[in-house]
């Protein structure tokens, strides 16, 4: 008998949902202090959770909640990444 792997469930940062892991982006703020989009889960650095939807990445733009959960300004072009890979996801 196989054991069923318990899937993880991250909080969205700007929701405060709680959502599977495959269901969100990982922003992360590396050692280095650069901002990354973590598209594997498994960048070393500080995380913040999205869920995959353009309303919370464009909420977190406007309230800049991401700079404040990783403690760095977050550039225009990881939200712009952000959408252009939600688009991509859609088709």
């Amino acid at each position: 008998m196989t054991k069923k792997r318990k899937e993880p469930i991250r909080k969205c940062v700007v929701t405060q949902e709680q959502h599977p892991k495959k269901e969100m982006f990982r922003i992360v703020r590396t050692p280095e202090g650069n901002v990354i989009i973590d598209l594997k889960g498994k960048a070393n650095g500080r995380g913040a959770y999205l869920v995959k939807s353009a309303v919370a990445i464009k909420t977190a733009e406007k309230k800049k909640i991401l700079d404040k959960h990783l403690e760095v300004e977050v550039p225009k072009s990881i939200y712009e990444e952000l959408l252009r890979l939600l688009e991509n996801k859609d088709e």
